[in-house]
C-alpha cells in the first residue's frame, strides 16, 4: 500500500483557523483540509510544511510548534500526518491556486466536512 508522510499546518491568527476546500479531482475532493502537502525525500517536516505554505497560501512561515501525529489507513493508501500549529506568518493566507478559502472559528471547524484522518486534527483543537 502506498504510504504517503504529509505536513499539515494549522493556521492560527486570533481564535480563528484558516481553511481549504480540496478541489473535486484531489484525493478526498470536495472536503475541507488544512493547508500543507507531502514531505519530499530530503526535508524535514518545518522544511516541507514551509515550503507548502509558500505554494499553496502564500504565507513565509516564521513560527509552529508540533500539535499531534496522525497515521491512517485510507482504501488506497496510508498517510501520516505531522501536523504543526502555525501561529506566526508573513503575509495573508489566500487560495493561491484557486481553491476555495476561509477563517474559520472552533465552533465552525466542527460543523465543516474534513476527510477522516483530519478529524483528530479538530478533536485535538477542542480539548
Amino acid at each position: 500500500m502506498k504510504q504517503i508522510h504529509v505536513a499539515v499546518g494549522v493556521v492560527k491568527k486570533d481564535s480563528k483557523y484558516f481553511v481549504c476546500k480540496r478541489a473535486a479531482h484531489q484525493h478526498q475532493g470536495g472536503k475541507w483540509e488544512f493547508p500543507g502537502g507531502k514531505v519530499e525525500r530530503g526535508e524535514s517536516v518545518e522544511q516541507a510544511l514551509k515550503r507548502e505554505l509558500e505554494e499553496e497560501i502564500g504565507i513565509a512561515l516564521t513560527h509552529s510548534s508540533p500539535l499531534i501525529e496522525i497515521a491512517h489507513e485510507y482504501p488506497d493508501k496510508h498517510v501520516l500526518l505531522s501536523v504543526l500549529l502555525v501561529d506566526s506568518f508573513d503575509g495573508q493566507p489566500y487560495g493561491k491556486e484557486g481553491q476555495i478559502h476561509s477563517w474559520v472559528s472552533q465552533a465552525e471547524l466542527e460543523e465543516l466536512d474534513f476527510p477522516e484522518a483530519n478529524k483528530a486534527i479538530v478533536a485535538k483543537l477542542r480539548s
